[in-house]
């Protein structure tokens, strides 16, 4: 393992703390009757996403989604139900569970460009407006993902220019 690879070297990037747990699961129905005591209430939505940037080619991904709390840690429950995207890749392997972890940060792409000494590397891509941009990345032997998200509080086009 190289020094820019040890564990220690991540620490000192100064990352935020986790603000999402992200797991992709097969059924929204069986996450809501397995984890709503533990997370729920749970607030449902389509989380679809169209034209993203997806190991170099643009593909649209169809997702249903699920958000709970643990605290002040937000918990993401993702169906993938068509299209390609990191989600495809997990349930085609046959797994079920804990997925990504995810970072409110100010600028994706330099943190993009902070982690690529670790290994990790872009694969789903999005700029949905000026100020919002998600990111997941992966690192080869590390079956967890990384998300960045950088987007104001208010939501998409609300940062003061």
């Amino acid at each position: 393992m190289t020094e820019a690879n040890t564990p220690e070297s991540l620490e000192h990037l100064g990352l935020p703390q986790i603000d999402q747990v992200g797991f992709v699961v097969k059924s929204l129905e069986d996450a809501k009757a397995r984890y709503g005591a533990l997370f729920g209430p749970f607030t449902e939505m389509d989380g679809s996403v169209e034209a993203a940037e997806y190991r170099g080619e643009i593909a649209d991904a169809h997702l249903g989604i699920l958000f709970g709390k643990s605290g002040e840690l937000e918990m993401e429950f993702i169906e993938w139900r068509g299209g390609k995207s990191p989600h495809r890749e997990f349930i085609e392997l046959g797994r079920e569970g804990m997925h990504h972890i995810r970072y409110r940060v100010d600028n994706a792409d330099e943190w993009i460009a902070k982690l690529a000494p670790h290994g990790y590397k872009p694969i789903w891509y999005k700029q949905f407006a000026a100020d919002t941009v998600f990111a997941y990345l992966e690192r080869e032997g590390d079956p967890l993902l990384v998300e960045f998200l950088e987007m104001p509080a208010g939501g998409p086009g609300t940062s003061e220019a």
